[in-house]
C-alpha cells in the first residue's frame, strides 16, 4: 500500500506547480493557488502515508521524480514548454533514476 501512496503523493506534486502556473494568469489567480495550495497538502499528507513502509531517502526520490516528469509532461502538453532532445534526455534519466530506486527496494 505504501507504494499506492507514494504514487498518489506523487502525482498530487505535480498538481502544485501547475496550480502556481495558472496563478500567473489573473483571471485564474484564485483557482490556481487554491489547486497548489490542495496539491502540497495532499502530497505531503500521502508522502506521509508512503513513508510509514518505504525508506525516507528511497520516497523522497521517487516522489520528486514523479513530480518532476509529470510537471515535465504536463508543462508540454498545456503550455507549450519546448521539447528537446536534451531535456527529454534529462526526464529519462530521472525516470531511471525512480525505476532503479523501486527495484532495489
Amino acid at each position: 500500500m505504501s507504494w499506492i501512496f507514494l504514487l498518489i503523493a506523487g502525482i498530487f506534486e505535480i498538481a502544485w506547480p501547475v496550480g502556481l502556473k495558472l496563478a500567473q494568469n489573473d483571471a485564474h489567480r484564485i483557482g490556481g493557488l487554491a489547486l497548489a495550495v490542495i496539491g502540497m497538502a495532499l502530497s505531503g499528507y500521502f508522502l506521509y502515508l508512503a513513508q510509514k513502509g518505504i525508506p525516507i531517502g528511497t520516497s523522497y526520490a521517487v516522489w520528486t521524480g514523479i513530480g518532476a516528469a509529470g510537471t515535465f509532461l504536463v508543462g508540454i502538453a498545456a503550455f507549450g514548454d519546448q521539447l528537446n532532445l536534451m531535456r527529454s534526455l534529462g526526464v529519462f534519466l530521472i525516470i531511471g533514476g525512480v525505476i532503479t530506486l523501486k527495484a532495489a527496494h
